[in-house]
């Protein structure tokens, strides 16, 4: 028996089942239509990828983020009211990067949102293509409209001409929404066989299209001018905001044609029993269905508040179980603090003919003792079964609402790490507290500032995570010491700031300032370390008259700088002539940065000698400047500065290429001087820095110079108050072949213990020791302990500030076998030293 025959194959060709499968219903004229917008849209979107590969990182992101918040915003159309138009504001978004980034940019965002709402709401890929297509092509031939305008008005659109930035926009948006209305009316005209242009449809269309794009378009232009005025970053809280906005406007229409609608219910059941009163019965049913079943709750209510019926919802949302009684007033649930402004609208106009509905926020009490924000509205109507008039009150849940709000007060006024206010919020205290105190000599006042002395020192070694946990710990710790009535604020970085806003002795303050100096030397657990940060502090009063409080942190901040410079880890009080000095401190700080940009610092070169054959064995790198106006800088003065203002790596890696380069210049002179040494200073931000390791090793590799020739000499404070997080980096550099010395040792208070298991190769002996050097002194004593102690750790000892042929002479009857000193050699400059060598014998052996 012979099977029956199946369907017959489709032998069309490929195209003609492609084009049965996405479009049965499209006519030849349609069909043209629709793939002549979809190819140049296909064409556009490959020109703009390539042209956004070729930009930086920063590019994509902006596109990506406005296609986002285009879609994201999408999802929540604003009813225009008294109209079935809706407005969605992702168009505010790619307006606003054409603005940023230019068409290109813009269209690449319009089209992928205009792919997503078409998908979103047609299930057909025709009509997601064309949409993208024509978003794509709308917005790469109109988007060069406001350049255009500018050049033709002989302007610029930018932040100079705001007027023609804003006119150029809406002059765009008015011919993109001409172009996209007609553009997508297109394919149904032509499937319907009607006229391409159809201008009376055209206008209806374009006006709503065109009231919303022009609305973007200003929105776009002032947020544009706004971040070109503020920076990029006042977007990071200007569109999550706005974005918050319209998801709240979207919602609250929503409420509102929710209640609208329950109002109509209600005022039509009413109008329905005075007009039939036959229906009586009708009506009471249909009003007890909606208010049965309402999405919202809803409450009946005499006029003294009195409740006489509630719904389901309401009964829930109040936490109300089942057979429980509800409270007889509705006054119960309300919260204390805003039963006034309840009774103020309801109980006086309750019964008035002309009584208005009105609506209010409210805090009720839920059953499980939480409370939760309602928005009330309440108004007049007929209760079905008596006739009698009556309240009718509607609530709707608005607690999450509220909770976003107060979040998004508190980002705006607190800082996210630590919980404290931050800037904006210690202003706005202290501006109060200025005030207060202009109208009443007696409110005095203070203001601290404080600055953590080794913030950055933990930042750069344990990272910032680290960091973040100190902040926190020294956050705790200051709030730990202060009255209730003080504010304690973090402006930023490691810099907080207290306001005493009520001070009756300028001594409570400077007692405060010592509890928190001596709270703050105590250690701190990070990351299982123990950590030892100390603060600066500085402080003002309110006695100097200040008239605005950006003038009261400038001078605590000018006193915090002052106890820096006194030492670090204590407190100074402003004084007005601090004023000039940290005027010229700023000075300084400005000519180091020139100073080091255009290399006008220089390297100097102190001789290291053989005490028993006065001969050479090394130099130490010595940084100096020589400034244009004031002369010779000394480095005391400026390398502290260089330390607090991150300027140091700069410096360091200054001396060290140099010092190496001109070491490698030596050894190619003259054989004998192939063995010579250079050592070379680092600080404590240096030794713990993650990136030493590697800047030496660049240095040397630069340079060519072989680490056994390189010395790196460290301060025993450094070493040992930074012990924990400079040991890896200590024993890194050892194994790399470069010698490590402790300078100015003696000085501290090392451990021997520690110092023994340091990867150490010398100490030098400090020459506060050397300068008073005298046969049976106690100076005497120590340096013969550092020779011995040297000795027995199989450590090199150099003794350094040798001034005179009695204390060379007296150190090498000691043992000591290098000195250095101006007795034994000045600093030379690269020139003098060559000459120096040059004139003495053969060098020894190295010193290392």
């Amino acid at each position: 028996m012979t099977p029956p025959a199946g369907p017959a194959p489709d032998r069309r060709p490929a195209w003609q089942r492609l084009h049965g499968a996405l479009m049965p219903d499209y006519n030849r004229p349609a069909t043209v239509y629709w793939w002549t917008v979809v190819l140049l849209g296909a064409g556009l979107l490959v020109h703009h990828c390539l042209w956004l590969a070729s930009q930086p990182w920063a590019t994509w992101l902006q596109v990506i983020v406005a296609a986002a918040f285009a879609i994201g915003v999408g999802l929540f159309p604003v009813r225009l009211p008294g109209t079935r138009q809706s407005f969605v504001a992702g168009d505010i978004f790619i307006f606003l990067l054409l603005l940023m980034q230019g068409p290109a940019a813009a269209a690449l965002a319009a089209g992928v949102e205009g792919f997503v709402g078409s998908w979103r709401t047609s299930r057909r890929a025709t009509s997601w293509l064309i949409s993208a297509a024509v978003a794509l092509l709308a917005l790469s031939v109109v988007g060069r409209l406001p350049e255009a305008l500018a050049r033709a008005l002989g302007e610029s659109v930018g932040p100079d001409h705001p007027a023609v930035l804003v006119g150029a926009m809406l002059l765009f948006a008015a011919g993109n929404a001409l172009v996209t209305a007609q553009l997508i009316a297109g394919v149904p005209r032509l499937k319907r066989a009607e006229p391409y242009f159809q201008w009376a449809a055209l206008v209806r269309d374009f006006r709503w299209v065109a009231l919303a794009y022009l609305g973007s378009a200003v929105v776009a232009s002032l947020l544009y001018l706004t971040t070109l005025q503020s920076g990029i970053g006042v977007l990071l809280v200007v569109l999550p905001v706005m974005v918050l906005l319209i998801v709240a406007l979207h919602y609250y229409f929503l409420q509102q044609e929710a209640a609208e609608a329950m109002q109509g219910v209600a005022a039509r059941a009413a109008a329905e029993a005075e007009r039939h009163v036959a229906a009586l019965q009708a009506s009471e049913q249909r009003f007890h269905g909606a208010f049965i079943h309402a999405a919202i709750g809803m409450a009946l209510l005499d006029f003294d508040g009195r409740l006489l019926q509630v719904n389901p919802v309401l009964r829930a949302l109040l936490g109300l179980a089942d057979g429980q009684p509800a409270p007889a007033h509705f006054q119960d649930v309300v919260d204390a603090a805003d039963r006034a402004a309840l009774d103020a609208r309801m109980l006086p106009d309750a019964a008035a003919p002309d009584f208005s509905p009105f609506q209010l926020e409210l805090r009720c009490r839920h059953a499980d003792g939480r409370t939760l924000w309602v928005l009330a509205h309440c108004g007049q109507f007929t209760e079905p079964q008596t006739g009698a008039p009556c309240l009718i009150l509607q609530l709707q849940d608005i607690s999450a609402r509220r909770q976003a709000e107060a979040g998004l007060q508190r980002l705006a006024f607190h800082d996210s790490l630590t919980g404290l206010p931050n800037r904006r919020q210690f202003l706005d205290s202290l501006a109060d507290a200025v005030e207060h105190h202009r109208t009443d000599a007696t409110a005095s006042y203070a203001v601290m500032y404080l600055d953590f002395d080794r913030f950055k020192l933990v930042n750069d070694s344990l990272g910032h995570t680290a960091g973040d946990d100190l902040l926190v710990q020294m956050a705790r710790r200051v709030q730990e010491n202060l009255r209730p009535s003080d504010i304690v604020a973090r402006l930023g970085g490691d810099e907080f700031a207290v306001l005493l806003p009520r001070l009756h002795d300028e001594r409570d303050a400077l007692q405060l300032a010592e509890r928190l100096v001596e709270a703050m030397r105590q250690p701190f657990d990070v990351a299982g370390q123990a950590l030892y940060a100390g603060a600066s502090i500085g402080i003002t009063f309110s006695r100097f008259g200040y008239t605005s409080p950006d003038e009261v942190l400038r001078d605590a901040d000018t006193a915090m700088y002052q106890a820096k410079s006194l030492g670090k880890g204590r407190f100074a009080l402003f004084e007005p002539g601090l004023h000039l000095a940290v005027s010229q401190r700023m000075q300084l700080e400005g000519d180091l940065r020139r100073a080091l940009d255009e290399g006008a610092l220089t390297v100097a070169y102190q001789p290291q000698i053989e005490l028993a054959t006065g001969r050479a064995g090394g130099f130490e790198a010595l940084v100096r400047w020589q400034h244009p106006q004031q002369g010779a800088i000394r480095p005391e003065a400026f390398i502290p500065l260089a330390e607090e203002t991150g300027l140091i790596t700069v410096l360091s890696d200054f001396v060290l290429h140099s010092a190496c380069a001109q070491l490698v210049r030596w050894h190619a002179l003259d054989p004998a001087w192939a063995e010579l040494t250079v050592s070379v200073n680092l600080s404590g931000h240096d030794i713990t820095s993650r990136g030493v390791v590697a800047r030496v090793t660049e240095a040397l590799a630069t340079t060519g110079l072989a680490p056994r020739h390189l010395v790196l000499e460290l301060t025993e404070d450094a070493v040992m108050t930074r012990i924990d997080a400079a040991a890896a980096n200590l024993r890194a550099l050892q194994a790399m072949g470069v010698h490590l010395s402790v300078d100015d040792f003696g000085t501290g208070y090392s451990s021997l213990a520690r110092l023994a298991r340091l990867p150490i190769d010398s100490l030098k002996i400090d020459r506060s020791f050397v300068h008073d050097l005298a046969e049976g002194n106690h100076e005497a004593a120590v340096v013969q302990a550092v020779l011995t102690l040297g000795g027995a750790l199989g450590k090199q000892v150099v003794a350094e500030g040798i001034e005179t042929l009695d204390q060379a002479d007296q150190l090498r009857r000691m043992g000591c076998i290098v000195g250095q000193g101006f007795h034994l050699g000045y600093p030379l400059s690269a020139v003098e030293a060559t000459a120096w060598l040059a004139a003495q014998s053969a060098p020894a052996a190295p010193l290392h």
